[in-house]
């Protein structure tokens, strides 16, 4: 490398004092390096492999906003329930994923259903033999590892973060009336085999794909997956206590703190970059860089649009403005676009977003009439935006109708009975919900036997 800057730097010399290039190889030599065709296989290796961890660095991220968006949203009495439900969750699925779900996402599915039922995914032969290769072997060494085109656990590394968003979503739902032991382990089942059964589908090469499904980042296949987890959740768990009066009427019980919830949003918005950016899947290219900006684009201005949309919804239907419904609709712009974040055309980004901010409004008081408690909205933002951006996809950038839809309805009807059987089961056995007087006292005091403001209450109170 130095010392082709040093020929170059001589080439430009000469040429300023007049005299030339003499030496025709050594000006195709100049040229060559002026303007290179394209990096090398080992160059490409390596960028690929960091944007799949800086990117999977800004989802994991989204876990924070996730923990402070519901933080801010619940009631003090129960605000270190719900973090340690977020960081639990994290941590199970990162291991779950580790333990079988990687594997029964992406191998084997070769068009089929589901991916094989190996346990532990580690490095791959290649890489292990790159790192440990001795001089003469080194060459053939990194021949074969860069035939992946990324290191193997950067790519685990991406698809995990996604694994925990999912789960994050059925927490915020169920938030205040829930066993926190029961919710891990369906969180155990949801990240170790439900979500990578139906990933597999689109993502592993499965039956949707070879259908031509089409879900960029995952607004069906992550987003609506935690939000068919949430509704049926909330379904067989019930209310709040004290939510729904029998006349019909609804009791408010607004969250403790929306700065708090604000900020959560805010640092789910800048995740999101990670989220949809990163599923470009690859960063060793020109083009690669090239479609990220665009993604990065659209995802700002769909989450623009879905804040600016669900403000105005909120003025025309309440005849006021509603923080929570602003919040919601940056989040349902961001889950209406990851389906399809890669148009072109960036104001077709903001109607798409917009539309989700809409539907966040109109959705969050129907749930409310049908009397599911879904405490944050996750299940309007979530699984009805998912839906929507699902379907943008053939609308906006082309895709086929009929495709999407089967796709919709495919991994909504497996995640409903599979995520129906579950609940069931643990409703039936060991129970889900706690107790009216446990869940009247919080679930900080009686989950936790902490609090998670004592300052402002009566202190601590260990159970």
């Amino acid at each position: 490398m130095t010392h082709s800057i040093s020929r170059l730097l001589l080439l430009a010399v000469a040429a300023l004092v007049g005299f030339g290039v003499a030496d025709p190889a050594l000006a195709q030599e100049a040229e060559a390096v002026a303007a290179p065709a394209g990096v090398t296989p080992e160059t490409a290796y390596v960028l690929n492999t960091l944007s799949f961890f800086l990117h999977g660095a800004l989802v994991m991220w989204m876990a924070a906003g996730f923990a402070m968006l519901e933080s801010g949203l619940v009631r003090t009495k129960n605000t270190a329930a719900i973090c340690l439900k977020n960081i639990a969750l994290y941590s199970i699925a990162g291991i779950m994923y580790y333990l079988i779900g990687y594997d029964l996402m992406y191998t084997g599915v070769d068009g089929g259903y589901i991916g094989t039922f190996s346990l532990l995914y580690n490095p791959g032969d290649t890489e292990l033999t790159l790192i440990g290769a001795m001089e003469g072997d080194a060459d053939a060494a990194l021949a074969a590892a860069l035939e992946g085109g990324y290191s193997v656990m950067s790519d685990w590394f991406f698809q995990m973060v996604f694994v925990a968003t999912a789960a994050s979503i059925v927490s915020g739902t169920l938030a205040e009336r829930i066993k926190v032991w029961p919710f891990l382990i369906f969180v155990v089942i949801l990240t170790g085999i439900l979500y990578p059964i139906q990933g597999s589908w689109t993502w592993g090469g499965g039956w949707l794909a070879e259908m031509g499904f089409s879900d960029f980042a995952g607004s069906t296949i992550v987003h609506s997956v935690g939000g068919w987890a949430a509704l049926v959740g909330a379904i067989i768990l019930g209310a709040r206590r004290g939510k729904y009066n029998p006349d019909g009427s609804i009791n408010a019980m607004p969250g403790a703190n929306l700065p708090l919830a604000t900020l959560g949003t805010f640092i789910l918005w800048l995740g999101w970059f990670g989220f949809n950016g990163g599923s470009q899947l690859a960063l060793g290219s020109a083009a690669d860089a090239a479609w990220i900006a665009i993604v990065y684009t659209n995802t700002n201005l769909a989450a623009a649009g879905g804040v600016v949309a669900a403000m105005l919804a909120s003025q025309i239907i309440y005849k006021k403005l509603d923080l929570t419904m602003a919040l919601n609709g940056a989040i349902a712009g961001l889950v209406s676009i990851t389906a399809g974040p890669d148009l072109t055309n960036h104001l077709m980004s903001i109607i798409v977003g917009a539309i989700g901010g809409v539907l966040v409004v109109i959705a969050v008081p129907l749930l409310d009439k049908l009397k599911v408690d879904d405490v944050v909205g996750a299940i309007s933002a979530h699984l009805v935006a998912g839906v929507w951006g699902t379907l943008a996809v053939a609308i906006f950038g082309g895709g086929d109708l009929v495709t999407q839809v089967i796709g919709i309805v495919g991994v909504g009807a497996f995640m409903v009975v599979a995520s129906g059987i579950v609940w069931g089961i643990l409703h039936f056995t060991i129970g889900i919900r706690v107790s009216e007087e446990e869940e009247e006292l919080g679930l900080d005091r009686t989950e936790l036997g902490m609090e998670a403001y004592p300052e402002f209450g009566q202190g601590t109170m260990r159970i």
